[in-house]
């Protein structure tokens, strides 16, 4: 992506208007959007419970109060992630209008320039100490910084970053959250900038290219050979899927891999409209996928109809040839192949 070199900013034309607009803009960087406020629950189990099995999280030291002294803890720690969640409004705040922010107002500006949606880039975090049953929470969110207006593959815009801090009832940090928006204009229906109107005969791009590396070459190899590769572990035997360094069982950096048979059934589904990004057919069908094998795996859904989109339906392995370059496993129906 490539900053935009000209001084217009959406729907702010001259340049004394654009100045005007920069500088309310500008006047965001530093300013609290959310005031410090505690979370409406302390970390309890029930809630430590929910997360863990959503999650399918196993470590023990999350639920069994002698697992995690054994470890040396002083009892049960919630996941370093649930600090976030501790801190989230309840469901009659939200609804209520209970919670002020003074992100409305910076949305509202940036809505003003023609960026409409948006979209979360990244989140970071930084643990100070676990948090422990019992802890309250609370969170204050400041403005970070504002980019200029960027080129990306969802339409012109700008990064907004913010800063969380979480603090405990003593008012000890333990956690800061870095979280990064892209608020951007969207394009028209034709494919084009909703500024400039559009542009029927743009071409329709190429797909992404994944990012390879060491833990999930032999994945793309395996494409390439037109075959299923999922990691196994050379301690515990379990398959995995994404590939990664470690067996999140038992920890072993020992691995090989096995190559799937292609058959699996179909666990979860979405239908994607919107945003319409170059290399993609719409509506895109998204599945996730049990393999015969046990994991589960995120792939495009071919040749489909919404009779076929039925949990629990079967599915086999196909290959989409995208461009000449890019050739990536999909699945469709199984009696249809």
């Amino acid at each position: 992506m490539s900053e935009n070199p000209s001084p217009a900013v959406g729907s702010v034309s001259s340049r004394g208007e654009h100045t005007a607009y920069e500088e309310r803009l500008s006047a965001f960087v530093g300013k609290v959007v959310v005031e410090q406020r505690e979370g409406p629950d302390a970390v309890n189990l029930p809630m430590i419970r929910h997360w863990v099995e959503t999650m399918e999280d196993t470590n023990p030291v999350h639920l069994d109060d002698e697992a995690a002294r054994a470890t040396g803890r002083s009892g049960i720690v919630a996941p370093a992630t649930m600090v976030q969640a501790f801190t989230m409004p309840t469901y009659a705040e939200k609804m209520g209008g209970g919670i002020q922010s003074g992100m409305g107002e910076l949305f509202a500006l940036l809505d003003e320039a023609g960026y409409t949606s948006v979209v979360a880039t990244n989140s970071e975090y930084e643990f100070e100490r676990e948090l422990v049953l019992g802890d309250t929470v609370s969170v204050e969110e400041v403005v970070e910084s504002i980019s200029p207006e960027k080129k990306t593959g969802l339409g012109v815009g700008c990064f907004l970053t913010t800063v969380r801090t979480y603090r405990d009832g003593n008012g000890e940090v333990v956690a800061t959250q870095r979280w990064r928006l892209l608020k951007f204009r969207p394009p028209t229906p034709a494919g084009g900038d909703a500024a400039t109107g559009g542009d029927a005969d743009r071409p329709k791009g190429l797909r992404p290219r994944p990012a390879i590396n060491l833990d999930n070459q032999f994945f793309w190899d395996g494409v390439a050979a037109r075959e299923l590769r999922i990691q196994r572990c050379q301690g515990c035997q379990s398959l995995r899927h994404p590939p990664g360094p470690a067996c999140p069982k038992c920890g072993s950096y020992e691995w090989d891999w096995v190559v799937a048979s292609g058959r699996g059934t179909l666990y979860s589904y979405v239908i994607g409209h919107h945003p319409q990004l170059p290399g993609f057919d719409y509506p895109l069908h998204i599945g996730l996928v049990e393999l015969e094998e046990g994991p589960r795996f995120v792939t495009d859904l071919v040749g489909v109809t919404e009779e076929d989109l039925v949990i629990g339906n079967s599915f086999v392995l196909d290959w989409l040839e995208c461009d000449p370059e890019l050739t990536l496993p999909v699945f469709r129906p199984a009696e249809e192949a």
